[in-house]
């Protein structure tokens, strides 16, 4: 979701605004938020290595031209003048606005003027006079580059929360079709199995009631949470499994188990909303439930070498050829990918000959 004045404070003169012959420059200015939220805060030495290499270069290139008695000092104040300017520069790269860069211009325009009437003073009248052109030349270019740089700065940063800002909606929208995604065929045919056990008062009615209530608690209000505590997820799916097992009977068969490392890492880790949910669901409507016999669904939890990894196996029909991934899955994958980025993984493939079906696994950092 891009700020309403992004487009237009990213334009450095709209048509018809006046102010920018007196007053140049964006008229957006981020705060430090917004800055530290771009993570583009770095300031590359190259740059510096670069515009002092080349004041270097020219100075040696236009020496001979300069006075005699002054060449020495104005290749060394020119090497300082550059220096200044750099730092002006990193200065305006930290908070481009054009109340910065409009100071920055006046103050170098006395700083020149002072130089100048100094050396007139001195007795170098002619000199400065000489001078006058280099003095302008190197000013007219100072004050472009401070321009340029604090035009670009200022199209990054909005460029770079645009796309953070449209990221975030792109979740927030996964997360809405995750919320979507407690099918509608799951809730009415579970509710239509429990009136017809309170009906006939079979006594799998009141076990299933409470796990289908434990269940809706749990996952209703959860994807308006960016992160849900892993161990909430497990109830969750534990709540889920319980309810298919006691609509599906003998055909379904559940366990969860964790290794010793995870006990530790589970109290602290955080997932997207419906993760391991969603591979649970998966497992049962695409392995389980068109199995005429059924299968045995295993959730592991493991951890090692600062990775935290959930698996989710049936033992169903199996990855049916040319099998794609589903939106779930997709939907899956983006909020790992915007709460983990590179550092998270999400895989479906085939069970091991041993035991037939789909494994589907995610691996996140532990910290």
């Amino acid at each position: 979701m891009t700020s309403p004045s992004a487009s237009a404070d990213a334009v450095p003169q709209a048509k018809g605004d006046w102010t920018q012959w007196l007053f140049p420059g964006p008229r957006r200015t981020f705060t430090e938020e917004e800055i530290e939220r771009s993570g583009l805060k770095t300031w590359s030495t190259v740059v510096d290595s670069y515009v002092m290499s080349n004041v270097l270069v020219l100075g040696l290139v236009f020496y001979t031209m300069l006075p005699r008695e002054l060449a020495h000092v104005i290749l060394i104040g020119g090497l300082g003048m550059a220096s200044l300017g750099l730092g002006v520069a990193r200065w305006l790269w930290r908070q481009p606005t054009r109340t910065r860069f409009n100071g920055a211009t006046f103050a170098l325009s006395v700083l020149m003027v002072l130089v100048t009437l100094g050396m007139v003073k001195a007795g170098f009248r002619a000199e400065a006079r000489d001078l006058l052109p280099f003095v302008a030349g190197g000013m007219t270019l100072t004050v472009s580059s401070w321009w340029f740089l604090t035009l670009y700065r200022t199209q990054q940063l909005g460029a770079r929360l645009a796309e953070l800002d449209a990221q975030e909606e792109r979740v927030a929208m996964a997360q809405r079709l995750a919320t979507a995604q407690i099918q509608p065929h799951f809730l009415f045919n579970t509710l239509a199995s429990l009136q017809h056990w309170v009906d006939t008062r079979d006594d799998r009615a009141g076990p299933m009631l409470r796990s289908l209530t434990r269940y809706l608690r749990a996952t209703l209000p959860m994807f308006e949470q960016d992160r849900l505590p892993l161990e909430q997820e497990l109830q969750i799916v534990r709540s889920y499994l319980d309810i298919m097992q006691a609509r599906l009977g003998q055909r379904l068969s559940w366990s969860l188990d964790t290794d010793a490392p995870a006990q530790a890492a589970i109290a602290a880790a955080s997932l997207p909303p419906g993760t391991l949910l969603t591979l649970a669901e998966n497992a049962i409507t695409h392995g389980i439930e068109p199995s005429l016999r059924g299968g045995h669904i295993a959730v592991r939890v493991k951890a090692a070498d600062g990775r935290l990894r959930l698996e989710v196996q049936d033992g169903g029909q199996g990855l049916p050829p040319g099998a794609c991934e589903g939106l779930g899955l997709a939907n899956t994958r983006e909020r790992l990918k915007a709460q983990f980025g590179a550092h998270a993984a999400l895989g479906l493939e085939p069970g091991p000959a041993e035991a037939p079906g789909c494994l589907a696994w995610v691996e996140v950092p532990t910290a």
